[in-house]
């Protein structure tokens, strides 16, 4: 074709006006035109489902939910009917609105908080509810928010993660998971408020009330502060779902100190027999949130409340072997490949559950463990074309962790 003509047939713009010019038999399209298309292909498709909403979102029953989640997730069943149900009436509110409005009752959302100590499974269980309903979902680290003027990540970057999970698409990021991790971090240092600016607490707990309640904010897709030059994309967040989730360390006294208090009178012996001080996280609710230090209005906009369990033995147990992905079945694959046949030994699956618990690791630890194991094993049975199978017995189990440097993880 002459050079001279090339122009999008459909718009007119020349080949330098452009970013892409793509190329048919007797025409052709520039970039700007192929992505206004795509949106309208799309919300085409959509309508012609009845909906995107309903197209999109695999909207299982609470018991269906929890079915999923115990495929992938041990235990913890307060935790996982507790999410089931509020994630289901979540996405039945989104349907309501779809559906003709023949009341006006409004249903509002419910976020979710969920107490619990470092690899106890917080983390895991919002990211399985977000692949059963297929919808977006980011995970965002609330110690790095802070005041706007301050150094560290503004409040809006939350969804700017959202907004990529979706792939920039907006519609699927306005009905999508948010998990805040850490949001016990940004508890306010003192029970008086602050009246001054507070980079890492009251500040930042204000800064999220209006993403938690519902509000339009203007989001910069790829962060605002490092590309100020770039467009806004406006969010409505009245129908995402937020989860946040924490280990509150040391709230456990502030419940054990309002239990006892509660236990003054005449039946307070048969009450402290009956309350459970190994466990003192699953009597928490928004009084002791807030004597940690969260403040009223954001714990208004978590009504919410679940906690999860300190793993025991035998849940850690279960974890190494049972769920889908189980670390086990992992390493098992990861030998497999290079054609090995990787065994566990008698008691060497209770050794590695005593060391996470007495290094106090949670779930997370079990693999650090056996990563240490397992790390010399890895390196050498490659380059060993005839060994086809391999023992991991108690005494090498033992031999190997003590070569490691794990004093330092030791909890005081």
């Amino acid at each position: 074709m002459d050079k001279v003509k090339e122009k999008c047939s459909f718009c007119g713009r020349s080949k330098k006006e452009t970013a892409i010019l793509i190329a048919g038999l007797d025409a052709f399209i520039c970039d700007m035109c192929v992505t206004q298309a795509h949106t309208i292909v799309i919300d085409e498709l959509a309508e012609r489902s009845g909906g995107s909403f309903k197209a999109d979102i695999n909207l299982l029953k609470p018991l269906e939910i929890k079915n999923h989640l115990d495929e992938y997730v041990i235990g913890q069943n307060d935790a996982k009917r507790v999410l089931s149900v509020a994630v289901y009436n979540h996405y039945k509110r989104l349907t309501q609105k779809s559906l003709k409005k023949d009341d006006d009752t409004e249903i509002e959302k419910s976020n979710i908080i969920l107490i619990g100590e470092t690899g106890t499974g917080k983390t895991l269980l919002a990211k399985t509810i977000s692949k059963i309903l297929n919808v977006p979902f980011c995970i965002a680290d609330a110690t790095v928010l802070t005041e706007a003027g301050y150094v560290g990540e503004d409040v809006e970057s939350i969804l700017a993660r959202l907004l990529q999970a979706a792939d920039y698409n907006v519609d699927a990021a306005q009905r999508g998971i948010v998990f805040i991790d850490e949001v016990d971090k940004i508890a306010r240092k003192s029970d008086n408020p602050s009246i001054t600016r507070d980079v890492s607490g009251e500040g930042v707990q204000q800064g999220l009330l209006k993403l938690l309640e519902g509000a339009v904010v203007n989001v910069p897709p790829q962060g605002g502060r490092k590309h100020p030059e770039q467009k806004m994309v406006a969010i409505d967040t009245r129908n995402i779902l937020f989860i946040c989730g924490g280990a509150f360390d040391g709230i456990d006294k502030k419940i054990a100190r309002r239990m006892q208090s509660q236990t003054i009178g005449y039946s307070s012996s048969t009450e402290r027999e009956a309350i459970d001080k190994e466990n003192m996280l699953q009597y928490v609710n928004s009084q002791d949130l807030k004597s940690f230090g969260l403040i009223p209005e954001l714990i208004g906009r978590l009504p919410v409340v679940s906690h999860l369990n300190p793993l025991d033995a035998e849940s850690l147990k279960r974890i190494l072997t049972e769920p889908k992905n189980a670390l086990i079945k992992q390493y098992q694959k990861l030998f497999a490949i290079d054609h090995v046949a990787l065994h566990f030994g008698e008691g060497v699956l209770d050794f590695i559950v005593s060391k996470a618990i007495e290094y106090k690791l949670g779930a997370r630890g079990l693999r650090s463990i056996c990563e240490g194991i397992l790390t010399d094993v890895m390196f050498e049975l490659p380059s060993q074309e005839e060994v086809r199978e391999f023992t991991v017995t108690l005494e090498f189990a033992r031999e190997r962790f003590n070569k490691l440097k794990l004093s330092h993880l030791r909890a005081a």
